[in-house]
């Protein structure tokens, strides 16, 4: 009898394991369903409910690893401390607030943004300030190089890569000349973006008495910063309260991706919005160290009196800044809207926003890069030309170089420059900085550089793109489907 029951039960196992093994991918399955929808959008909820039904037991690790954005209480606290703070030391300075009603530049579109972008971001618009758009690779890096040679007091530096190149070798070395003088040098890196640089200089660096600090740190204290793949994507530098640069170009060469030749745009600024861009630096060194820094009084304002306005994003913030502000800027267009970026994988706001400003008569071009180095992303991107050129939009796509340069402008009135990609990472998973120009000069200025980008891409027709295979539609299907979490 015993002999009977042993070999029943050995009979049975398999059953047993397989009964439990199904019954485990139900309840991951229902669970996934039950909670999911709950803690993220409905969009990133249908992309990651897809890959928890198909495989259960990978899809839930990955989306308690990377599903949530969420930051730690402590960031977010200081965040909200650094907005109240900030929002505080502009009170004083009311004459340098710019007024778009009454303004030559000041259009009905700078009427209604100058109050979103101040209660997203905390930024009052400056008046007094100037600003040179710089899309030369080599001419930005050596402006940068030779203000931190010239610096007497401090030099701040954000940015997300740096690179153990000629370039990151010519950065580090003038800020070591100017940590000699006396500056105070301080240079905030992300941990991923800039792995290889802070492997190559960071002892060095710090040896020379450059205060350097890594941001969103991963590995055992990533649970003290928050989601693993949040990064900081800024790319700014403050020196003395003389000059401040913002855009998309980082510390590398031009060829720090082999075969994808960046192109660039940066606007070194001055003015007011110097400590504005020093106040984002400050409150990122305090979210990152609890260090306080005393940012410097507001420089004399400039001759060229362009108004201005930052706008930092980031997951940190209770709302979506940088996708609320550019979906805001399409839907006020009037005449013509041209975005220019790397990566576009939008969400179903910016997409509507779009497709409703060209069937309003509002002639919207996007520029895009030809060349791509995230072959997952530029397969999203294509899915989207279909439904864009349907309702009018026009797609060009810049041949020689990768187009990194991230910028906007909005009928002759309005520019925005930065390092805010039109892609969902940027909306919701980066901390981004964006610099809006309510001026006429500028937006004229962002115009050539429009243009020369379209006088080497290529136009993409209806007739064209639905001639493409049809596995080429299929895989931007399948790639679409994982946009949510790009």
């Amino acid at each position: 009898m015993n002999s009977l029951l042993h070999q029943f039960a050995d009979w049975a196992a398999p059953f047993s394991t397989g009964v439990w093994l199904l019954a485990l991918d139900w309840v991951i399955r229902l669970a996934a369903l039950l909670w999911i929808p709950t803690r993220t959008t409905p969009a990133a909820a249908r992309s990651w409910l897809l890959l928890v039904g198909f495989l259960p037991l990978v899809g839930l690790p990955l989306y308690l690893l990377f599903g949530h954005p969420w930051l730690s209480r402590e960031r977010v606290r200081r965040q909200a401390l650094a907005s109240e703070v900030i929002r505080a030391e502009q009170a004083p300075h009311g004459a340098l607030r710019w007024s778009p009603s009454g303004s030559p530049d000041g259009s009905g579109a700078a009427v209604e943004m100058v109050p979103l972008v101040e209660r997203l971001g905390d930024f009052m618009p400056t008046h007094g300030n100037a600003v040179e758009l710089l899309d030369d690779y080599d001419a930005s890096l050596r402006a940068l190089l030779i203000d931190i040679d010239g610096a007497r007091e401090r030099a701040h530096l954000l940015y997300y890569l740096l690179f153990d190149d000629a370039v990151g070798e010519a950065v580090c070395q003038a800020l070591e000349r100017a940590a000699a003088r006396g500056v105070h040098c301080r240079l905030l890196l992300d941990a991923v973006g800039a792995k290889r640089g802070l492997k190559h200089y960071a002892r060095r660096l710090r040896a020379a008495g450059v205060d350097l600090q890594v941001m969103l740190p991963g590995g055992l204290r990533w649970r003290r910063s928050g989601r693993m793949d949040l990064r900081n994507h800024r790319k700014l530098a403050v020196i003395d309260s003389g000059a401040g640069y913002v855009g998309s170009q980082n510390l590398a060469d031009a060829m720090f991706v082999r075969g994808f030749p960046n192109r660039e745009l940066v606007a070194r600024v001055q003015g007011p919005v110097v400590a504005h861009l020093e106040g984002v630096f400050a409150s990122d060194w305090y979210i990152e160290t609890g260090e306080r820094l005393q940012v410097k009084p507001v420089p004399v304002s400039s001759d060229a009196n362009v108004a201005m306005q930052l706008l930092p994003s980031g997951p940190a913030y209770p709302f979506g800044n940088a996708r609320d502000t550019v979906n805001a800027l399409i839907h006020l267009a009037r005449h013509r809207i041209v975005l220019t970026t790397p990566y576009f994988v939008p969400d179903d706001a910016t997409l509507s926003a779009l497709r409703i400003a060209a069937l309003s008569g509002v002639e919207v071009q996007l520029i895009l890069s030809a060349s791509n180095n995230q072959r997952l992303t530029a397969w999203a991107q294509d899915s989207y030309y279909d439904e864009l050129l349907a309702s009018g939009v026009r797609i060009a796509l810049y041949r020689p170089h990768f187009l990194h340069a991230k910028h906007l402008s909005v009928d002759d009135d309005i520019a925005l420059v930065g390092s805010i990609n039109l892609d969902i990472r940027s909306f919701a998973l980066n901390a981004e900085i964006g610099l809006l120009c309510y001026d006429r000069e500028v937006v004229a200025r962002m115009r050539e550089v429009e243009a020369d980008y379209l006088a080497d891409a290529d136009t993409v027709t209806m007739e064209q793109w639905r001639r493409r295979p049809a596995w080429r539609r299929s895989r931007e299907g399948i790639a679409r489907l994982a946009d949510s979490l790009m």
